[in-house]
């Protein structure tokens, strides 16, 4: 059973030194060290199967000019979307995790579908990336795998230029299970000001720097992010915590969770928790006890109130919401 979300008030620290970020542990390290890199450059787009996606999801492709590719995506459009041509809407991005494409958690999208006919929601576009197999959603050092550029540069203003989106931070949330809540948080925590809500679903939050110290060259970070203490503490998010404290703590509204059956991606979660909590930076967080990795679980045990957490970020940023009148 789920336990309920706990929102923790935590007061401003005086000092930015005072930030304490867990060590890495024993479980951090074999847990990166399982980090298998089986990305490819065929892995960019992922055609779905007739009758795959849910009501109101469609597939498409745009030209990523920093990887000379297409690159996939789908999207979910409101059902008031073609009915006022003058209307612009907030987005939810959601990322995928390891082994997925821009197909494999297109469920979030019936589920949030479903609550705004029924009027739990306001109408919201959401958008599911492909950021390739393994890439954690950051740049490889050899330039040839460039999932942080290609979404954040390439992907998000084709989005906005293509459909009637608020185009601004206020009307837009990030969030993702698993490699896609890793990789939500490292983009949320890198650029703050580009999103007003980030839900990291059992994602991993490493210290990638420490962790860096002690990999081997065949392991991540260093296989793939390579050895450069600067890209290192880039592709860092506890470190960007710190580096970008003031605009998280102002302008971006957090959540976290996680299963209690989920050992492999529980010990980070409540690193970076905790991290927070001593950064003093509000935020939501809740255990699902006795439950696995396993998104559609997650989601199932809330289906009535998956989104309620991005609709109230996105209403205290000020985006203006409307709820659909007509079915």
């Amino acid at each position: 059973m789920c336990s309920s979300v706990r929102l923790l008030p935590i007061p401003l620290l005086a000092l930015l030194a005072a930030f304490s970020f867990p060590a890495t542990s024993t479980a951090q390290k074999n847990a990166a060290a399982r980090f298998v890199q089986a990305n490819s450059d065929d892995m960019w787009v992922a055609e779905p199967k007739a009758g795959a996606l849910p009501e109101r999801v469609t597939h498409h492709t745009y030209r990523s000019a920093a990887m000379k590719r297409d690159v996939g995506y789908c999207i979910y459009l409101p059902p008031g979307y073609e009915r006022d041509s003058t209307r612009h809407y907030p987005v939810i991005y959601h990322l995928h995790g390891a082994g997925g494409n821009e197909t494999r958690s297109v469920f979030s999208a019936q589920v949030l579908h479903e609550g705004i006919l029924a009027g739990r929601w306001p109408e919201i576009i959401m958008v599911f990336p492909n950021g390739g197999r393994v890439t954690m959603y950051q740049d490889s050092a050899d330039g040839r795998f460039k999932a942080e550029t290609t979404f954040m540069r390439e992907l998000i203003p084709h989005i906005d230029t293509t459909y009637r989106t608020i185009a601004d931070r206020k009307g837009r949330c990030i969030e993702g299970f698993s490699m896609g809540g890793r990789g939500s948080t490292n983009l949320a925590m890198k650029f703050p000001a580009t999103f007003c809500s980030l839900f990291n679903q059992s994602g991993n939050v490493y210290p990638v720097f420490e962790t860096a110290k002690t990999a081997k060259a065949d392991e991540y970070p260093l296989s793939y992010l390579g050895s450069d203490p600067r890209c290192l503490l880039d592709n860092d998010a506890l470190a960007n915590l710190r580096k970008n404290f003031a605009q998280i703590k102002t302008g971006l509204r957090i959540q976290l969770a996680c299963g209690t059956a989920d050992p492999d991606h529980l010990k980070t979660v409540r690193d970076y928790h905790r991290a927070l909590l001593d950064a003093g930076v509000e935020h939501s967080y809740f255990e699902v006890e006795d439950l696995d990795h396993n998104q559609k679980k997650m989601i199932e045990g809330r289906r009535q109130t998956w989104f309620d957490f991005h609709t109230e970020s996105l209403r205290l940023a000020g985006a203006a919401l409307h709820r659909l009148t007509e079915k």
